[in-house]
């Protein structure tokens, strides 16, 4: 049997294709504009990784902040749902989630048999998210990925009072104005992301193993603020951007029968 997942974030669509229950294709492509038109480019090559066309797949199953606008899905998960899929078929001891996309962070708890218990998300601040590293780094106008590296060179302690991306972005020119260290204020700003990302999921309850899934995960600098913030190590699948794809794709199996 055939399925696929597919997950339309604020910020790329990635598909997960599953043969038997295993990952024989996946893809990620930038939204943009025309999210529709990215949805069937990620679906296309998907399937040409997986040497199957749309025909072969049984069903296609949408999760996403854009998931009723998903093209060829048949049905739908949440966020929520499809994350704790998918990390449970991946690490089962996991029992709290930590997804953090570009435009929101989430905190989930799961059960020992991978149902979610409790869930919290911080959709209202970029100043939680992707997009506020992202907003950072051009502030200090450096790469994205230089971003995360340069942070972990720093061993200073710069408290951030800004609780808004766009004021966030104002204490950092001011820092950098008073000529402070690119590091330090790098290190800072993922501090305080981590900081307010921390606070969230404490209040469903922060229990081992703990994991982070989504494109926030590929930021050593957010993972190692995370992991001083939590006081424990962080579980990191390989793929943790497509952990929700995976789930949609393993829902699709269930719905399928």
């Amino acid at each position: 049997m055939i399925t696929a997942g597919i997950d339309m974030g604020a910020k790329t669509i990635k598909v997960v294709i599953l043969k038997d229950g295993q990952v024989v294709g996946r893809s990620n492509v930038f939204s943009g504009f025309e999210t529709r038109e990215a949805a069937d480019e990620a679906m296309k090559a998907a399937c040409n990784q997986a040497g199957v066309t749309l025909a072969d797949i049984g069903k296609i199953v949408a999760t996403g902040a854009g998931r009723k606008d998903a093209p060829y899905a048949t049905d739908d998960i949440t966020e929520v749902g499809a994350d704790a899929k998918g990390i449970f078929s991946i690490y089962p001891s996991v029992r709290t989630l930590i997804d953090v996309g570009a435009e929101e962070g989430r905190g989930i708890k799961c059960s020992a048999d991978g149902k979610v218990v409790d869930f919290v998300v911080n959709e209202k601040c970029a100043a939680g998210a992707g997009s506020f590293t992202e907003s950072m780094a051009r502030a200090l106008e450096v790469s994205l990925e230089d971003f995360g590296k340069i942070s972990m060179t720093s061993d200073k302690l710069i408290p951030m009072n800004a609780q808004c991306a766009v004021f966030a972005e104002s204490e950092v020119v001011s820092l950098i104005h008073a000529k402070t260290p690119k590091a330090d204020i790098a290190k800072s700003v993922h501090d305080a992301i981590a900081s307010r990302i921390i606070s969230m999921v404490r209040r469903i309850g922060i229990e081992k193993d703990v994991a982070l899934i989504g494109g926030v995960a590929f930021n050593v600098g957010f993972v190692d603020a995370l992991k001083r913030g939590l006081e424990t190590d962080v579980i990191i699948p390989e793929y943790p951007d497509f952990v929700g794809a995976l789930g949609a794709a393993l829902s699709a199996v269930e719905k399928h029968g």
